[in-house]
């Protein structure tokens, strides 16, 4: 690789970053790489790439809604990069509860799995969907998808954002489908392709 290409490539790789850890590491990779010493580059560069995709995940996990009024959350949770995000893509999540009822919400968000083509042959379907028990079509702000009500009686609301995105939000003891489509509601659904694919 010549070296003006090897620079565009660390640059770009640097935009997404802060210039403090991830612009240091790319630094010592490219002078170790021009010294010869290419696992020393190896090793600062994969430092650097590891910085940057935490820094995505942060950012990532802002695109779940805050807990609503009357309602508590746990910490968001990422698993995205490496091994885990070639089988199962960019996966986020988020838990709530009502702190008057207890009632539960979990909101669960997956990118670019290769299990998402099945779902969104389902999801264009309807008969397929209303084959199922407890299942029918749903659509939200544009975006399709179905509504699953349990043996239990709580209710689960998975919508197709775009081809690459499946969004997914379950309740559990007894949240209803007001509390589930107010989360929906809180998020920005235009945006999620955006923010997850770019």
């Amino acid at each position: 690789m010549r070296r003006a290409q090897f620079l565009a490539l660390l640059l770009t790789l640097a935009t997404a970053a802060e210039a403090d850890q991830v612009t240091d590491q790319i630094d010592a990779g490219l002078r170790a790489y021009e010294a010869g010493n290419a696992r020393v580059a190896i090793q600062a560069l994969q430092f650097a790439v590891a910085e940057i995709e935490t820094q995505l995940s942060q950012k990532q996990l802002e695109l779940l809604p805050q807990p609503l009024p009357g309602w508590s959350a746990e910490d968001a949770v990422s698993e995205t990069g490496g091994l885990a995000a070639m089988i199962a893509g960019t996966n986020l999540s988020r838990s709530y509860r009502n702190d008057e009822s207890g009632a539960g919400i979990q909101i669960s968000i997956t990118a670019d799995s290769p299990l998402l083509s099945m779902m969104g042959m389902m999801m264009s379907a309807p008969m397929l969907m209303q084959a199922q028990p407890g299942s029918s079509p749903y659509t939200r702000a544009g975006f399709r998808g179905m509504m699953e009500k349990g043996d239990d009686g709580n209710l689960k609301i998975t919508l197709m954002v775009g081809t690459r995105i499946l969004l997914q939000i379950q309740g559990s003891g007894g949240a209803t489908r007001e509390a589930l489509e107010a989360y929906l509601d809180a998020m920005n659904l235009s945006n999620l392709e955006k923010a997850l694919l770019d």
